[in-house]
């Protein structure tokens, strides 16, 4: 999802000289096939877009995947830029890096300074590792390697699968099959807890900005710098979709983080900002999801 977005933005904004390649083709967790692509295509700026994703149920069922998998992608990426030269690197992380208990909003800072939240904190600790890496590089190398934290991504292309997916685009599906065979909508947890979520286009911008500007620190959060509860959130959905019946929630099921809102003062301060409201988001995702429902992204673990 974010890949294809990125790539989308820069084409639109007249580049041309663009590398990548699929996890078919590619495979990021083998050292060796990571340098010998880095070897034969000679990239001069890497943007490291690749990750092991997934929702509360995919990290509490596959903790060891979540952790490895996502230290082997990012080591072996940022490791042969090292090696190969590369000067600049853009490393996609989450907010999921930050304490579960800290402070509201998010500041850069907090990274570290607290326990995690432990439903997600294989993903998390390997983001963190990834940042960590390039705060390394940069210190010990002087390279420009810097690390972008978005909030809870959503768009064209997301996982849809509800075993592995996240809170949006599954609750999407959720109200879409229910709208269909005209049930209820079941829930997990209490719908409480507070969410950030940004359109993935606008991540897209976040990364070219970052590409086109000299940025002075090691560390930015990409959001939009306001939440809501996941009990509007699932409203929201509900209205999009066009859902009449029950929604249930089922307070048995985990809350996981009381609420993750960011501070995005610092990429503001160097002329960023978030473009897409949250409702017209998840129209445009409701209306793609619709046109390729017959062929939406659904992960096996």
């Amino acid at each position: 999802m974010v890949g294809a977005a990125i790539w989308r933005t820069l084409e639109k904004k007249g580049y041309s000289n663009l590398i990548g390649e699929s996890s078919k083709d590619l495979d990021l967790r083998n050292q060796q096939q990571v340098l010998d692509f880095f070897e034969k295509e000679k990239p001069t700026i890497v943007i490291d877009a690749a990750a092991r994703v997934g929702g509360i149920l995919a990290n509490n069922d596959f903790p060891y995947q979540f952790l490895m998998e996502n230290m082997q992608i990012q080591n072996n990426l940022i490791d042969t830029s090292l090696k190969t030269h590369v000067e600049k690197f853009i490393f996609l992380g989450s907010s999921c890096i930050y304490p579960k208990f800290a402070p509201q909003p998010l500041k850069e800072e907090y990274l570290l300074t607290d326990t995690l939240e432990p439903t997600n904190e294989w993903y998390a600790i390997a983001k963190i590792t990834g940042v960590k890496s390039c705060q390394a590089i940069r210190n010990q190398f002087q390279k420009e390697y810097v690390s972008l934290m978005p909030t809870n991504l959503y768009g064209y292309f997301d996982n849809f699968d509800l075993k592995t997916s996240h809170v949006l685009p599954a609750m999407l599906r959720k109200f879409h099959e229910a709208k269909i065979n005209n049930k209820p909508v079941k829930l997990w947890g209490s719908g409480t807890p507070m969410r950030e979520f940004l359109f993935v286009d606008d991540m897209a911008e976040a990364v070219v900005f970052a590409l086109e500007n000299s940025l002075p620190e090691y560390l930015y959060n990409v959001g939009t710098g306001k939440d809501i509860t996941i009990k509007e959130l699932a409203e929201t959905i509900q209205k999009v979709v066009g859902h009449q019946g029950e929604i249930v929630w089922d307070a048995t099921k985990p809350d996981g983080t009381p609420r993750k809102l960011m501070d995005v003062s610092k990429m503001k301060n160097l002329g960023w900002h978030y473009k897409t409201e949250l409702a017209t988001g998840i129209e445009k995702t409701y209306q793609w999801f619709l046109e390729n429902i017959d062929h939406i992204k659904e992960v096996k673990m």
